[in-house]
């Protein structure tokens, strides 16, 4: 599997971000920030764009004005108060954090973004790169159905559709308990396969693969990403399974014209 746009060895006072490396038509333009840049302190330290874990509100405004310029984006993104569910909004009219889990747009001047800090953020967008989407895919959402709400809000056939697995935390670092691994049945069977046994009463999830296989029931085969950790990428990308207290990466998609 080829890598994402590589990260440069250093620490500049500027955004840096990954991109994916999938056959989205050149005028769709993605990816996903690293901690790398900006100006936040730790625990945040240094490119925090979330103004919910703590962080000084200055120090997110000037981080998200740096994301803005560095990125020449048309509009400032819209964030979501994302709470684990499956709503995917269609942004038609500025609202100041809407509840939400995802956006969906054909309009050039929005800019669809989601924050995570282990959990996946999915992008998604169709091959003649009229409509895109970002999705926030931790595991309560995976079983609430937010895939399949953003496959909805595409209202593209799935094998138009091209999807993109940003960073997340990875298999060996995802331990979770026997509450976690019952709702993944209840939602399909086919999960089964996306744990490995840990210690008694616990397994290790992998949401890659997890994300990979339900896209897969709803057909869409163009799927691309998902080699990154943020448990053990540390100079990268904050983790809150890591860190506890710590800043959100954003994941971002935008149609350029």
């Amino acid at each position: 599997m080829r890598r994402s746009t590589p990260i440069p060895d250093t620490d500049l006072n500027v955004p840096l971000w990954i991109e994916p490396n999938w056959p989205a038509p050149p005028w769709i333009r993605a990816g996903t920030t690293t901690r790398l840049g900006g100006t936040s302190t730790p625990p945040y330290a240094g490119l925090n764009l979330a103004d919910h874990v703590g962080d000084r509100e200055e120090y997110v405004r000037i981080n998200r004005r740096q994301l803005l310029e560095h990125l020449a984006l048309p509009a400032e993104p819209v964030w979501l108060r994302q709470v684990h569910g499956n709503l995917v909004i269609d942004p038609i009219a500025p609202v100041h954090h809407p509840e939400a889990d995802g956006s969906c747009s054909s309009n050039p001047a929005v800019v669809c973004a989601v924050l995570t800090a282990d959990c996946l953020p999915l992008l998604l967008c169709d091959r003649q790169g009229t409509r895109v989407a970002a999705l926030h895919c931790g595991w309560r959402g995976l079983c609430q159905g937010i895939i399949e709400s953003g496959l909805d809000a595409m209202g593209r056939p799935p094998a138009e559709i091209l999807a993109w697995l940003g960073p997340a935390i990875g298999p060996s670092a995802y331990e979770i308990g026997e509450e976690v691994h019952a709702a993944f049945m209840a939602h399909e069977a086919d999960l089964v396969e996306v744990f490995t046994p840990a210690k008694q009463g616990h397994w290790r999830l992998d949401l890659y693969r997890a994300a990979r296989i339900l896209l897969e029931k709803q057909g869409v085969a163009a799927i691309y990403g998902g080699e990154h950790c943020t448990y053990s990428e540390a100079r990268l990308f904050y983790s809150h399974r890591r860190s506890g207290t710590t800043g959100r990466m954003a994941s971002l998609i935008w149609i350029a014209k």
